[in-house]
């Protein structure tokens, strides 16, 4: 059963060892930098909830989702002031192919649909626009191209309207 289960000193020795092909390293960043831009953005009053992803005890994936800006992001796009995003995501190389980032996506949205840092309009995340996969599995759960770029990623964002489900743990 594919979950989601938060970084801890439990995992985070497990997650640090998934990685992508080389053909896919220039499309997210390593996952070691991403708990560091966790930490980093959560102690400067913003929002991450670095996650592995597991087929039962079996790590198959990483993500992080974020909320808004945090005190060190000036160049932050529009989109992110009062957004959701999912800041990071990717399935090991061993694992892809097999219906996990899919699997996954839908846990991730579930997370965002319950509203842990409280309403949004939009979830937002982005891509190099050389990653035509990232793309199409995007584009399959609604997420549309803004005309917008973070850096050198383009920006997409799916609209929110679900129901508060969860209490806030922000």
């Amino acid at each position: 059963m594919i979950r989601l289960e938060r970084i801890s000193g439990k995992n985070v020795w497990e997650i640090l060892k998934l990685r992508v092909s080389d053909a896919q390293k220039s499309f997210v960043a390593p996952i070691d930098v991403s708990i560091i831009e966790a930490y980093i953005a959560v102690s400067h009053h913003g929002h991450a909830f670095p996650f592995g992803i597991y087929d039962d005890e079996t790590p198959v994936g990483f993500c992080m989702i974020g909320f808004g800006t945090d005190d060190d992001w000036e160049d932050a796009p529009a989109i992110a002031k009062g957004s959701y995003n999912l800041w990071r995501f990717m399935i090991d190389e061993r694992y892809q192919r097999k219906g996990y980032g899919r699997a996954a996506m839908h846990l991730i949205l579930d997370f965002i649909a319950g509203e842990p840092c409280g309403p949004a309009e939009y979830c937002w995340l982005s891509y190099e626009p050389e990653n035509t996969a990232a793309k199409a599995l995007y584009a399959s759960f609604g997420f549309t191209e803004t005309g917008e770029w973070d850096g050198g990623e383009v920006i997409a964002a799916l609209k929110l309207n679900w129901p508060k489900t969860m209490p806030l743990i922000c």
